[in-house]
């Protein structure tokens, strides 16, 4: 295995390299051109090397053609209109993916495939999440420079004497991966689970048997394919997995996170791509489920991926300097640069937010109480000198004061299925918003933190008169609901209601389509993909799912076996369970509700039904588990 190829750089992308490095790895059989439609889908295929090495020039430059039947592009690739290509992303680092499964007979090595990073065009034009990002990343550059050279007030708490001494401005962010993994047809003690996660007894806990050696063997992996692994380790959901006699897992249910080092935004997402490929790959091949999903199990903890971002200028003399760190890290939190970031996010959240949660997977995770972001707030610290982190936030600021360098900014709400492509590319592009708005006001830090900071009420130069942007407390233990709710908005409840605000906000799209990176018609696209998605989900997989659980929740109690207790509980249990599934004569149920409002097309009702349906399986569920343990 050691003699296996793992990546192919950008600087041996060329006819002659390539047949030569591919000559010597007859294991290496296909390839396939990996686009990314704007649902966050990884386009796989398989083409014969033979048909590449024969024509590689064409590939290169041409790429290959599809009928556009494969991918999600909604109202762009249309029945009448439907050609649409891949074009290789020749500045991008290659990989190979192994089928450990399929071993070669003549050299006796797994078989891999050449996955190539790629554009889908339209028309001439990119339309898919990587040519999103790739133009975001080049604009945002291109812009913090020109705004430095417009406005050079922008550099004076930074150690940088002159706009003239930078050389280039970079873009770095990361992710961190966090997913489920258990034994196949297991089946869920929800509360066995809750009570572990609230005991703490998981987190970072040390892995054992198969799980450990498939997490060792997933960081081995990741090194080998350049992603630099910083660290793998259990988080807070789970409980202990059960080991045989003779040392086997014969039970697990664990949640675990994988991190590994910063790179471009480009790269950084192909990076979580190929990542998620991997760990798939590895815990399958071991016999264990892994699941991405942001709530696999409802009542603890979902799945988050943190996404950082941070900007920083790249000297002439060699030297890297932080635009988020101030020269004296102990006089402010952060710089013109970094206010203008962290403004920008939170006042244009409601239209980067259909891009980050667009799935109703997606909502269910974001619930107060599991450290989960609900409310549009940011968190500084407590002092300039002692930096500290607030989990009860939406973006918090990074810093280290012995490491300037590392300064950046964490969004909390990405799960590890939203689409970060688009996550980051209009991350970058609210972050300019807000930038160009500080560096237009020509104002102090000292007046952007008062600005940052200011209570509900009062007036800002950019942020909106009747919202709290900051908080140090718990946001979640110190105020009461409608509390968040006056002070940072209500925030969506489903699927509908976040592709609403793209509409109801449709005045901060500004942010997103400034540089042309997102376009009307990207973004009307995405939205009908979502809402597609979501009416089909609710309609056809999660009522059927609920109607399931409904049918399994039977009386238990007999009269030779029943008090009233019993008899009251059952009572209510069956109600609701009629309310929610049984029609009349005079009466439909909620879920025939639900799907005649979808079928009518009016999905602001289905929308407002599906939150009455979420809450109400939740209080059968309780009542049910109460009920179960007043029966011998």
């Amino acid at each position: 295995m050691q003699s296996l190829l793992y990546v192919i750089k950008k600087e041996n992308h060329n006819e002659k390299d390539l047949k030569e490095i591919l000559s010597k790895h007859k294991n290496i059989m296909f390839v396939s051109l990996m686009g990314v439609d704007l649902g966050g889908n990884a386009i796989d295929e398989k083409i014969p090397m033979k048909v590449f090495l024969e024509d590689i020039n064409d590939f290169l430059n041409s790429g290959i053609q599809t009928d556009g039947s494969s991918v999600e592009l909604y109202n762009i690739a249309t029945l009448n209109n439907a050609k649409v290509d891949l074009m290789p992303d020749n500045d991008a680092v290659w990989y190979i993916d192994y089928n450990m499964e399929n071993i070669c007979d003549k050299c006796n090595l797994p078989i891999g495939t050449l996955k190539i990073p790629s554009f889908l065009l339209h028309e001439g034009k990119r339309v898919c999440s990587r040519g999103i990002l790739k133009k975001s990343e080049q604009y945002i550059k291109d812009s913090i420079l020109e705004i430095i050279h417009k406005y050079p007030h922008m550099i004076e708490e930074l150690e940088i004497e002159n706009p003239y001494d930078i050389e280039s401005i970079n873009l770095t962010s990361a992710t961190e991966l966090e997913f489920w993994v258990n034994t196949p047809e297991d089946k869920v003690d929800l509360e066995a689970l809750h009570v572990s996660q609230s005991l703490k007894e998981q987190y970072w806990k040390r892995t054992k048997g198969i799980i450990r050696t498939c997490l060792e063997n997933s960081l081995t992996i990741l090194q080998k394919l350049g992603l630099e692994p910083e660290m793998g380790h259990k988080e807070v959901g789970g409980i202990t997995s059960s080991i045989s006699i003779d040392g086997k897992t014969n039970h697990a249910m664990e949640q675990l996170e994988i991190d590994w080092k910063y790179s471009t935004p480009l790269q950084c997402a192909d990076n979580e791509l190929l990542a998620r490929e991997v760990i798939e790959d590895v815990f399958s091949r071991n016999g264990l489920e892994v699941t991405f999903k942001a709530k696999p199990l409802d009542g603890v903890a979902g799945s988050g991926e943190h996404t950082h971002f941070g900007i920083s200028a790249k000297l002439k003399n060699g030297k890297i300097v932080n635009l988020f760190s101030p020269y004296n890290m102990t006089s402010d939190y952060t710089t013109k640069f970094g206010y203008g970031a962290l403004m920008g996010i939170l006042k244009n959240y409601e239209v980067l937010n259909p891009f980050v949660t667009s799935s109703n997977d997606g909502f269910n995770r974001l619930v107060p109480g599991f450290e989960a972001p609900v409310c549009i707030v940011t968190s500084l610290g407590h002092t300039y000198e002692l930096p500290s982190r607030n989990r009860s936030i939406l973006v918090g600021l990074i810093r280290d004061i012995n490491s300037p360098l590392s300064t950046r900014f964490e969004l909390r709400s990405p799960n590890p299925l939203s689409n970060t492509y688009l996550v980051i590319a209009g991350a970058y592009q609210t972050i300019l918003h807000g930038i160009k708005a500080v560096a237009e006001s020509k104002l102090s830090t000292k007046d952007l933190e008062k600005e940052l900071s200011k209570e509900i009420g009062e007036d800002g130069f950019y942020l909106e008169k009747d919202r709290s942007y900051r908080d140090e407390n718990d946001v979640f233990e110190d105020y009461s609901i409608e509390e968040r709710n006056q002070r940072f908005s209500i925030p969506p409840a489903t699927v509908y209601e976040n592709m609403k605000n793209l509409e109801i906000q449709s005045y901060k799209i500004e942010s997103l389509i400034q540089g042309d990176v997102f376009t009307e018609k990207i973004i009307n696209s995405f939205k009908t993909g979502a809402i597609d998605k979501w009416k089909k989900e609710l309609k056809n997989r999660i009522i059927q799912d609920n109607i399931d659980i409904i049918r399994s929740l039977k009386k238990l109690h007999d009269t030779d076996d029943m008090n009233t207790l019993d008899e009251v509980a059952w009572d209510n249990i069956n109600n609701l369970k009629h309310y929610l599934m049984k029609d009349t004569m005079s009466k439909k149920s909620l879920f025939t509700q639900i799907k005649e409002a979808i079928e009518s097309k009016d999905y602001e009702l289905a929308s407002k039904l599906q939150i009455e349906m979420k809450d109400k399986m939740k209080e059968v569920q309780h009542l049910y588990i109460q009920y179960q343990k007043n029966i011998f």
